[in-house]
């Protein structure tokens, strides 16, 4: 039995039941890989089913409001998935008169959609012969072949790519593709995998050289970036505060926040924070009290950064011109580090 033989034979035997498994609907692929892109199974699986509910059609998704996309998506993470996302429905149902492109090179053309997904698409819906290579694949593929060339290199991905279309079955490419990627998703682990009830160990040359922990080979971390975020909850007599949309590229663009003071240090002082360059003036004079909420910053992790996050109460005189009730601030797209803050200060669910 050949290697690809072998790995289908595994697969139908080992494949767990997930719901896109059941669909060729492009966009339910789509929209799958979309999710799961790095987000574990289990975790993606929940928002998978609220977007299928809640937009059941490319077109729900299209003409739905980008604020209620990214509230929908609120606690994934990398939310310019979240904005390419709708941004490619708005163009397929808009331009593509909704008939979603059925060639590789097309679906390339798309915000969000590379090599990745555009082969599972490409493969899963419409039988193309394109191999997918994601993490499980580099890790996989460099074990059992002891491919040393880091898979963060410039070149690790025509590699990779070159070997996983060596091995594709051409007459069920989008099988081979899932079998590929639930191998390294259950069986070829990152850590501690079970060898000895691996079909390849045999052959393997990560298992018969004694290299599974070295292989596959990365390059050194991007240094972690330690941020200080300051948010103000400013509070005025009728109890509505004060939010602000982020507009500027970076981190949670276009998710709502309370407004920001982001300091090189702690901030260890009511006077330090309001004399701080960046705390917005207008609300100076008519602040009667400032509180610290949490002596003990909020350490948020993000992939290269860490963030130290504290929230200060406001008490602010005057009623805001602009103010958002609390019964508002639920229907707001906000990170996950202020809607578990509120969750707690206002005891909203979560």
């Amino acid at each position: 039995m050949n290697w690809t033989a072998k790995l289908l034979l595994w697969y139908s035997e080992n494949k767990r039941s997930f719901i896109w498994r059941t669909t060729k609907d492009p966009y339910k692929i789509w929209l799958s890989e979309i999710i799961l892109q790095q987000t574990r199974t289990a975790q993606g699986l929940p928002y998978y089913e609220k977007f299928i509910t809640t937009f059941p059609s490319l077109s729900d998704l299209a003409l739905a409001k980008e604020d209620e996309v990214l509230k929908l998506w609120q606690g994934l993470g990398y939310y310019s998935r979240a904005r390419n996302l709708h941004a490619t429905a708005q163009y397929i149902h808009f331009e593509c008169k909704g008939v979603f492109p059925t060639s590789f090179k097309a679906l390339l053309k798309f915000k969000g959609i590379g090599d990745y997904t555009a082969s599972a698409i490409a493969s899963i819906c419409f039988d193309i012969p394109e191999a997918v290579v994601d993490g499980n694949v580099y890790r996989f593929l460099s074990r059992f072949f002891g491919i040393e060339t880091p898979i963060n290199s410039s070149g690790a991905h025509k590699q990779f790519k070159a070997k996983a279309m060596e091995l594709l079955d051409v007459n069920e490419p989008g099988t081979f593709n899932q079998a590929l990627m639930e191998f390294g998703s259950t069986q070829c682990v990152p850590r501690s995998p079970n060898c000895t009830a691996c079909p390849f160990v045999q052959d393997c040359i990560a298992f018969n050289q004694n290299k599974i922990h070295l292989l596959p080979v990365k390059t050194s971390k991007i240094k972690i970036v330690n941020r200080h975020f300051n948010y103000l909850i400013i509070l005025d007599p009728k109890g509505n505060c004060v939010m602000e949309q982020r507009t500027e590229k970076g981190i949670w663009q276009q998710l709502f926040q309370f407004p920001l003071v982001e300091s090189q240090h702690t901030i260890t002082s009511p006077t330090k924070l309001t004399q701080h360059e960046d705390f917005p003036t207008k609300f100076s004079t008519d602040i009667n009290q400032v509180k610290l909420w949490n002596e003990e910053p909020v350490l948020h992790k993000l992939s290269h950064q860490n963030l130290f996050v504290r929230f200060w109460i406001l008490e602010y005189d005057k009623e805001l011109t602009n103010g958002y009730p609390q019964d508002h601030l639920q229907r707001l797209a906000v990170p996950v580090v202020i809607q578990k803050f509120m969750a707690n200060f206002f005891s909203f669910a979560i």
